[in-house]
């Protein structure tokens, strides 16, 4: 089984050293990664891995029954073997870009949630775009203004993000209704790891997210499209702050 080591607060680390369990044409395993796995709307890390004589370009990352697979193309070298070490580079570029993007969904997603009663049905992040959907959800163009404007005023605040495990009775006691699909996650899950932005939201999940919301940026809000009845998809970029 691999450790993930950029949990429960590592998700800032993009450089590991690592031991290979398994190896083949098509992926590797390690005993642990930094590479953060496909999941919850969130987008595989890509990167590098490194070994004596030999090297590979990570381009998708997924788990499986425990391990996590690091599929590789470009390789150079002879495959690594089971107990070599290796070194991994994880894109720092879109790891940062990813951390953004997803600790702004929490922060959209709270604002819709506290000012519209909708819950957040899914989520899509991408390293240049990224998009929820809301039910039941009916917004007119001055909603989406108010959702956007209130948003970057969360993130102007700079509040502190804090990411760590917790155990499950008590997330399932301060998590608000509507704010997470505890339902999904099954019972022996626990401790859960939550992201939590100081005084404003607290979320169990298990993406990569920036320390502080003033490392976002400004949300600027693409799009606004109906996904079926009672159902509403917002889209958003960011920019730069001001």
């Amino acid at each position: 089984m691999t450790e993930q080591r950029y949990l429960p607060d590592a998700d800032d680390v993009t450089a590991f050293e690592a031991t290979v369990e398994e190896a083949t044409e098509a992926f590797v395993v390690l005993d642990g990664t930094y590479f953060y796995p496909e999941g919850g709307g969130q987008p595989a890390d890509h990167g590098v891995l490194e070994w004596d004589g030999g090297r590979a370009d990570v381009v998708e990352v997924r788990t499986n029954h425990g391990d996590v697979r690091h599929y590789v193309e470009n390789r150079e070298g002879d495959l690594p073997d089971p107990g070599d070490a290796v070194e991994g580079h994880v894109d720092e570029e879109r790891r940062r870009d990813h951390r953004r993007m997803h600790t702004a969904q929490h922060v959209v997603s709270r604002v819709v949630l506290d000012d519209y009663g909708a819950e957040t049905a899914g989520n899509q992040i991408h390293a240049d775009r990224s998009r929820i959907d809301f039910e039941p959800a009916d917004f007119s163009g001055e909603d989406v203004r108010a959702v956007e404007r209130k948003a970057n005023e969360a993130i102007e605040s700079d509040l502190v993000v804090t990411k760590a495990e917790r155990p499950r009775d008590e997330v399932e006691e301060r998590v608000d209704e509507g704010r997470s699909l505890l339902d999904l996650i099954p019972d022996h899950v626990d401790p859960l790891r939550v992201v939590e932005i100081d005084g404003f939201d607290y979320c169990p999940c298990g993406g990569t997210h920036v320390d502080s919301l003033g490392d976002v940026g400004r949300v600027r809000i693409t799009n606004r499209e109906s996904k079926g009845e009672d159902t509403e998809r917002i889209e958003f970029v960011l920019e730069p702050a001001e």
